[in-house]
């Protein structure tokens, strides 16, 4: 009876670890991180996938195209247009149809994408890069510590409120891993400093620019007596910049956000934006083709040890404005 019983035991441990939930060789809870070399001579095909087609994706483009110079490989770059969680899961089926060995993806919404990664990382290496999905077995995550990022900001937000006030916050959508996490280290900063400041109105733009900008607009009708604008996405700052000047209140309403859009830039050197919080796009476009090749060519032993690869942040605002800029502008070229 004892044997039999070590024996069901054993059997469900074996089924347990080959089901998706099981844990695996990266010794966390529900995730198994597999690592595929492929054969020598093979000729790569890798994929950058974004979560839109902003032009913030443009920067990560060229930090792709500087690795396919220096490395001789392909990366092919998917932007999902419109910027829907179908339209990313249809690029992933394409990919894996047409047998790609290792693709880096900015993940809209991790909790309904995670079946479709971990059937693609049993076929191929899989990072992430932007906007994780760290329950998923995916390899690595290459980008911002996006809490640590919102932290940034939220403590910019308290030097210019130091009193308090009323704030509204702009995004695509909250499900995002990269949105959710910015948010949280945002009120975490402002729960650390014991200042007041209360978030009255939290909108969802579903990556529509249009519906951004009309966001906004609906907000500052409605609450009179707003003291400060918040965007989480690349967008956000100059759809909230374009609706608040428009409305005639930039003098009294400020504003905060994140990332290195062109018209972000201008209107910080305009006055109507205080601060960006700025990512290094080229750096997920550059680093992760650079892990990928290889992944793909040495296996096991080119996996980071950690899983996170941050790349950091630049408090962009009036004072450091034009050297940013200019920075920026060598990267594009």
């Amino acid at each position: 009876m004892k044997n039999a019983l070590l024996a069901s035991a054993s059997l469900l441990l074996a089924v347990l670890w080959g089901c998706e939930g099981a844990t695996g060789p990266s010794g966390s809870a529900g995730r198994v991180r597999k690592v595929h070399a492929v054969p020598a001579g093979t000729v790569l095909k890798l994929a950058f996938v974004t979560n839109n087609n902003s032009d913030f994706w443009t920067i990560a483009l060229k930090g792709i195209q500087k690795a396919e110079k220096e490395l001789g490989i392909q990366v092919d770059f998917k932007a999902p247009n419109p910027g829907t969680i179908k339209e990313q899961q249809r690029i992933l089926e394409d990919l894996e149809s047409q047998g790609y060995h290792g693709i880096a993806i900015s993940v809209l919404h991790p909790t309904d994408i995670n079946r479709h990664l971990n059937r693609l990382a049993g076929r191929m290496n899989v990072l992430t890069h932007d906007s994780d999905a760290p329950a998923s077995n995916r390899l690595a995550y290459i980008g911002t510590n996006n809490f640590e990022a919102g932290v940034a900001l939220g403590k910019e937000i308290v030097k210019i409120f130091p009193k308090g006030g009323k704030m509204a916050v702009f995004v695509g959508t909250f499900s995002a891993d990269n949105a959710r996490q910015r948010f949280d280290g945002i009120l975490k900063a402002i729960k650390d400093s014991k200042v007041s400041l209360e978030v009255v109105a939290r909108k969802e733009d579903d990556k529509d620019p249009i519906r951004a900008k009309k966001n906004v607009e609906d907000v500052l009708n409605a609450f009179p007596g707003l003291d400060l604008l918040v965007g989480l996405w690349s967008y956000n700052g100059p759809a909230i910049a374009s609706a608040l000047k428009a409305s005639g209140k930039q003098n009294r309403i400020k504003v905060v956000c994140f990332d290195e859009e062109e018209p972000t830039l201008q209107a910080i050197k305009d006055g109507l934006i205080i601060c960006t919080i700025a990512q290094k796009p080229f750096q997920f476009g550059y680093q992760s083709s650079v892990l990928l090749k290889k992944l793909c060519g040495e296996g096991e032993k080119a996996l980071p040890n950690d899983e996170v690869i941050d790349t950091g942040v630049t408090v962009v605002a009036k004072d450091n404005v034009d050297a940013f800029w200019a920075d920026l502008r060598e990267q594009k070229k």
